[in-house]
């Protein structure tokens, strides 16, 4: 039982997540709400559904794109050393914000920086956490916009072409975001330092 939530939304809830792992597991491509906007997501680790996602957005596959965890204990699975000041940052971050990490490693190559760096956002939302979970692997979180255009403040201004072009579409019911725009963005070098992208 998910404490808080009536058991019918429960049942749908698990229903749904079943729905996207089964797509997320074959290699295919979800439209889904985030803790910020509206995203395409993938399995992180399957170079082919990677791939999928940059040729839906029409975006050349030299721009990365940010993984979503659901723990931080995963951090230590997906990069070969945490900087110490992360774990911090994490703590008392109040609201979405992505990290950008260097030394990425068992993720699609084609989703790590030429430099090796990997964004990550730890993820507070309900639908997303559980998902996570049941797929047991992080998943890529990219706008739902093809490359170029202004990203979603919310599902009725996603693209057609973007909602057809993925193979399941998570139910409007879980949209439950935070804020209608992006996480703040830093970047964290191997000792440590500290550089802000995106407040």
């Amino acid at each position: 039982m998910i404490l808080g939530q009536p058991f019918s939304k429960v049942i749908n809830m698990k229903n749904d997540i079943v729905a996207a792992v089964d797509v997320l597991k074959k290699g295919g491509l979800i439209l889904y709400p985030t803790d910020t906007i509206w995203g395409i997501g993938c399995d992180a680790t399957n170079p082919e559904a990677v791939a999928k996602v940059y040729k839906l957005k029409q975006r050349v596959d030299s721009k990365s794109m940010l993984v979503l965890m659901e723990n931080p204990s995963w951090l230590n699975l997906y990069l070969n050393t945490v900087p110490e000041i992360a774990w911090d940052i994490i703590d008392i971050a109040d609201k979405p914000l992505t990290i950008i990490y260097p030394n990425a490693k068992n993720l699609a190559k084609n989703l790590i920086a030429f430099d090796g760096s990997i964004g990550i956002r730890i993820v507070k939302h309900l639908f997303c956490e559980q998902l996570i979970q049941s797929l047991r692997k992080p998943i890529v979180s990219t706008s739902a916009n093809l490359s170029g255009a202004s990203f979603p403040k919310g599902f009725h201004e996603i693209d057609e072409r973007i909602i057809k072009g993925v193979d399941y579409v998570v139910p409007m019911e879980y949209d439950t975001a935070l804020d209608s725009t992006p996480s703040g963005i830093i970047q964290l070098g191997i000792k440590g330092e500290v550089n802000v992208i995106r407040k």
